[in-house]
This record gives C-alpha cells, sequence and structure tokens, in this order.
C-alpha cells in the first residue's frame, strides 16, 4: 500500500497546491518516523487502513476516517499524557492548511480524541476507529508478541518494574472491558484471541 499516495488521494479532493499536499505529507512522515516510535509508526497506520478495507462499504465519511487514521498518534510521546489533544490539534492546524471543511476537522479532532479512552461512540465511524488501533491485540500470538516488544522499546525510559506495573494496568483495564471491539465485525473476527492474547501476555510480565 502507497500510504503517501493514499493521503494525496485525499487532501487533493480539498487543496489545488501538490507541493503544499507534499510539505504536510513530509510533516506528517517526519513524526511518524522519529526516532524511538517502534510500533506507533507507518507501519500500524498501513495496518489500520487495511484493516478497514472489509467495512469500507458501512463508512460513512471515509476521507475524515483515514484522516484521523493518519493523524491519530501524530504527536506520541510515552512520557506524556495529553498526545490525542495534541495530535488533535496538529491536524487541525495541517487540515486547515489544506482546506479540508470545518465540519470534517471538527470531526476528525474528535475522533482523534476518542482514541484516548477507547470509550464506545454513537457515532459508527469513531467505533471503527477504534477497533482498528487496537486489532493488533486480537492477531496471532506471534504477532501479538512482537506487537508487545515494540510498546516496551518506546517505553524504554522506564524500568521494568516501573514498566510492567504500568502495562498490568493497562492490559487489566481492556479486560474489564464489557468489549474490547465496538463493532459487530472487529469483535467477531478479533475478540476472543485478543483476550487470549493480553491473559497470556499479563502471566509473562
Amino acid at each position: 500500500m502507497q500510504l503517501k499516495q493514499k493521503f494525496h488521494d485525499i487532501a487533493s479532493k480539498y487543496a489545488n497546491d501538490d507541493q503544499l499536499i507534499e510539505s504536510c505529507w513530509k510533516a506528517l512522515k517526519e513524526c511518524y518516523t522519529a526516532k524511538g516510535r517502534f510500533y506507533h509508526n507507518l507501519n500500524h497506520l498501513e495496518e489500520m487502513i487495511i484493516a478497514l478495507n472489509p467495512v469500507k462499504h458501512k463508512i460513512q465519511d471515509r476521507d475524515s476516517l483515514l484522516l484521523s487514521v493518519f493523524y491519530h498518534d501524530i504527536i506520541y510521546n510515552p512520557t506524556a499524557v495529553d498526545n490525542e489533544e495534541k495530535s488533535a490539534d496538529s491536524a487541525q492546524q495541517q487540515l486547515e492548511k489544506l482546506r479540508i471543511p470545518a465540519e470534517k476537522i471538527h470531526l476528525i479532532s474528535k475522533q482523534i480524541i476518542a482514541t484516548k479512552t477507547h470509550e464506545k461512540s454513537n457515532d459508527m465511524d469513531t467505533n471503527f476507529l477504534l477497533d482498528a488501533d487496537l486489532c493488533v491485540l486480537g492477531k496471532p500470538w506471534e504477532k501479538y508478541l512482537l506487537y508487545s516488544s515494540q510498546i516496551r522499546k518506546e517505553y524504554a525510559i522506564y524500568s521494568e518494574a516501573v514498566y510492567k506495573q504500568g502495562r498490568k494496568k493497562v492490559l487489566t483495564h481492556l479486560l474489564h472491558l464489557t468489549e474490547i471491539f465496538k463493532t459487530n465485525f472487529f469483535q467477531d473476527r478479533y475478540e476472543h484471541q485478543a483476550r487470549k492474547n493480553i491473559l497470556k501476555e499479563i502471566e509473562r510480565l
């Protein structure tokens, strides 16, 4: 998949300036390829878009949802608690340059911030975003194990004891959710395996 081409295809519907679109893409790419991005990188975006392909006919506003994918982790600092808010702000600044309509930017900002708590939304597109963001949890164990090791590298600043305590808290929270995945498609495909994987990781911590 050509992420750059997909970004250009969407942006060019609204901005008639190839240099501007290229500049916005380079700014986005620079963030996702920054040192320390072992999981929250361009590969994560690509896997989210692939995960959304089977439900694309159910998505109400595909441009907005895909732009939410592109920008939802543009700001990622493992020690910060406001990554989602800062990502939403960064998205707004970039998307205004691209002349994305204000109502779409508002929706995109809400979708990005929704990835902070992963609570079920009344908006189905938002639920698809949340599910695609977490679908790695329901992949085969080998894939999940790679993901968990990449997350550990991103949190390398923390000692083993501190990391394990924090990681267990996050994983336990996920297990206590009535539904990790919010949509029928993702529940059917990933829920059972996700719970198995999470339990297995907790046992290994």
